[in-house]
C-alpha cells in the first residue's frame, strides 16, 4: 500500500468548495487541531474551501478551538450539529443569521452515520417527537434564515405509530483523530480519552465515495501495530497527518496534554475527594441525589449534574452503590467537568459513542440528571435556547426521552441570584431578575405532555423548591427551610403551580457543611 502520510496543508487542499465535511470529536477530545488550523488558514489565504456543509454530532470546542476554526465568514454555508454551548462563535453566527443552522439530537446523528454506512436511506426513530426537532414545531431550525428552508426531518407513520425520519446526508470528507498510524493508514487510539464513533463515520463516508483524513501523534512502522488495536483499517483512510506540535494541536483533552488515567492506561492511586464548597449548585445536586437507589445506573448531563453530582456521590461514600455514565461512553470512575466534559479517570468501562446512545435510546438509564433553563405549567422544559443564544440539544433529547426517571437541576431564578445557608436554612440575599418557571418557554426540549402520557417519572429540583410532574401537571412537593412560600416561590413564578396537600420541607441537612446522610439513605432502600 502507498505511503499516505502528507502535511496538514496538503490534507486541507483535499477539501473541495461546496462539499459536505464531517468531524468526529466531543469537547476538544478527538479534535484534529493540526488539520483544522491548516484548513482555516487555507481559507483565509485563498478563500477556499467555501460554501461548506458542516456536520458534527457532539459539541466540538473548548470555547476557543475545535470546530470554531470553521467560523470565518463564507467558509460554511450550512451547519448540521447538536451542541454549540462551548462554541461561542458558532452561537453568534447562528443568532446573527450568518449560517443555515439545523440542530439534530446528538445520538440520532451518530446512528445516522451507521445507517448511511449500511446503505440505508436514513434513520427512523421516535427520538425528537414533540420537541423542537419535530417539523410540526420547528424542525430543528435554529434561526430565521433556516426557517425559510425545506425541512430536513420528516414525520412518518409505520404500523400506526409515528416516527421521525432522519435522511442520509452524503459525506464528502470525514476528519478523524487517532493516536498512532502506520504509513498504510492503519489507525489506533490507545491514548485517546474517548472511543467516539470513528469507524461508523468513516464507513458512512466510504459509502458515498468520500475521503477520510486522520490526524495522529505517532507514526509507526508498517505492520507493527497489533491488529486488535486497529480502530480503522488503513484501506479506509486516504491521508494521514502527523501533528507537528502535539502539545498544542493533539491534546488528549483541553486541560491535559496526556494523562494515562483518562484513557485507561493507568489506574491512579486513590486519593481523598476534594470536598465541594457548600453553594447553591451543591445544594441542588444534594437534593437530586436523594432520588438515587442502590445499584441504579445514572447519566450526568452538562452543567450542575456533571459538575457536582459525581463529586457528591464520592463525598458521601456511595460510589460503589451506583453506576455513573456519561454520553461519551464512560462508566464509573471520577468524571472531569466543564470544558473537559465526557472524560473520566479510573473508569470501569469505556464503550464507543454510538453504542452508548443505543443504550440510552433503547433500554434507557434508571435516572438522568439534566440542566434546565425554563419550565412551563405543562411540564415542558427548555434547555436548548435562552433568548437568541442557542446551545443546542447535544444528547439531551436522546437521553431524556427514554430514561426511566428524569431529574432536572436548576436554580429557581437566574441573573443576580445570591443565597446563603445558615443553620440548615436557605436565605435569599438577592433575588434573580429572570424567572425560570414561566407561562411560555422559548423552545420545547422536553415535552411534558408526552412524558405524562407515558407515565415517565420527572422532577425539577431547585435550591428552594422541588416539583414533581404528575398527570395534572407540575406539583410543588417540597420547599426549603427558611423560605416563604408566597414571597420566594409563588411570586417568582409566572404560573400558579399545583401545591401538594402534603407539602414538605426539604431536609435541613442539605444546607449544612457536614455529609447529609446519603449512604444511610441508600442502605435503608
Amino acid at each position: 500500500m502507498r505511503n499516505k502520510v502528507i502535511s496538514a496543508r496538503q490534507a486541507a487542499d483535499l477539501v473541495k468548495n461546496g462539499s459536505t465535511l464531517c468531524t468526529i470529536g466531543m469537547t476538544l477530545v478527538g479534535a484534529a487541531e493540526s488539520f483544522l488550523k491548516a484548513l482555516e488558514q487555507r481559507f483565509l489565504d485563498t478563500g477556499a474551501p467555501h460554501g461548506l456543509t458542516y456536520i458534527h454530532s457532539a459539541g466540538q470546542s473548548n470555547r476557543e478551538r475545535g470546530n470554531q476554526h470553521f467560523t470565518p465568514p463564507g467558509m460554511v454555508k450550512r451547519i448540521i450539529g447538536s451542541h454549540w454551548g462551548l462554541a461561542p462563535k458558532w452561537m453568534e453566527k447562528i443568532a446573527a443569521n450568518e449560517v443555515e443552522a439545523f440542530c439534530l439530537p446528538q445520538g440520532q446523528i451518530v446512528h445516522l452515520y451507521t445507517a448511511m454506512a449500511a446503505g440505508q436511506a436514513g434513520y427512523l426513530s421516535k427520538v425528537g417527537l414533540g420537541t423542537f426537532i419535530d417539523p410540526r414545531l420547528e424542525g430543528g431550525k435554529m434561526n430565521t434564515l433556516t426557517r425559510a428552508l425545506p425541512d430536513l426531518v420528516e414525520v412518518v407513520s409505520l404500523r400506526d405509530e409515528e416516527y421521525l425520519f432522519y435522511p442520509a446526508i452524503p459525506l464528502d470528507t470525514v476528519i478523524i483523530r487517532g493516536t498512532t498510524a502506520d504509513r498504510a493508514g492503519n489507525l489506533t487510539c490507545e491514548e485517546e480519552a474517548m472511543k467516539l464513533e470513528i469507524l461508523q463515520a468513516v464507513l458512512a463516508a466510504k459509502r458515498f465515495g468520500g475521503k477520510v483524513i486522520a490526524q495522529v501523534k505517532y507514526l509507526a512502522e508498517k505492520g507493527s501495530l497489533h491488529p486488535k488495536q486497529i480502530v480503522v483499517p488503513g484501506n479506509f483512510i486516504d491521508a494521514v497527518v502527523v501533528s507537528e506540535n502535539p502539545e498544542q494541536d493533539h491534546r488528549q483533552t483541553s486541560s491535559w496534554f496526556y494523562d494515562p488515567a483518562y484513557c485507561g492506561n493507568l489506574i491512579a492511586p486513590a486519593s481523598e475527594v476534594e470536598q465541594l464548597p457548600l453553594n447553591i449548585r451543591k445544594v441542588i445536586g444534594r437534593r437530586a441525589c436523594q432520588f438515587l437507589s442502590p445499584d441504579c445506573v445514572i447519566n450526568l448531563g452538562t452543567g450542575i449534574p456533571n459538575d457536582v453530582i459525581g463529586t457528591i456521590i464520592h463525598e458521601e461514600g456511595v460510589s460503589e452503590e451506583v453506576t455513573i455514565t456519561v454520553e461519551s461512553g464512560i462508566y464509573g470512575g471520577v468524571q472531569a467537568g466543564g470544558i473537559d466534559f465526557g472524560i473520566g479517570k479510573n473508569l470501569t468501562a469505556m464503550i464507543n459513542h454510538q453504542e452508548q446512545m443505543l443504550y440510552y435510546n433503547g433500554a434507557g438509564v434508571d435516572i438522568t440528571y439534566m440542566g434546565a433553563g425554563e419550565m412551563d405549567a405543562n411540564g415542558h422544559v427548555n434547555a436548548t435556547r435562552m433568548g437568541d443564544r442557542c446551545t443546542g440539544a447535544g444528547g439531551f433529547i436522546d437521553i431524556t426521552q427514554s430514561a426511566h426517571h428524569v431529574v432536572f437541576c436548576s436554580t429557581f431564578t437566574a441573573k443576580g441570584l445570591e443565597v446563603t445557608f445558615q443553620r440548615g436554612q436557605l436565605k435569599i440575599l438577592q433575588e434573580g431578575s429572570v424567572k425560570k418557571l414561566v407561562k411560555s418557554i422559548n423552545q420545547i426540549s422536553y415535552n411534558g405532555e408526552i412524558a405524562r402520557q407515558k407515565k415517565q417519572k420527572m422532577h425539577l429540583v431547585t435550591e428552594r423548591a422541588v416539583f414533581e410532574l404528575t398527570e395534572r401537571g407540575p406539583v410543588l412537593i417540597e420547599i426549603a427551610p427558611g423560605v416563604d412560600l408566597e414571597r420566594d416561590i409563588l411570586q417568582q413564578m409566572e404560573f400558579m403551580p399545583i401545591i401538594s396537600a402534603s407539602l414538605k420541607q426539604m431536609d435541613a441537612a442539605l444546607f449544612c457543611d457536614a455529609p447529609f446522610g446519603l449512604k444511610e439513605m441508600l442502605s435503608r432502600n
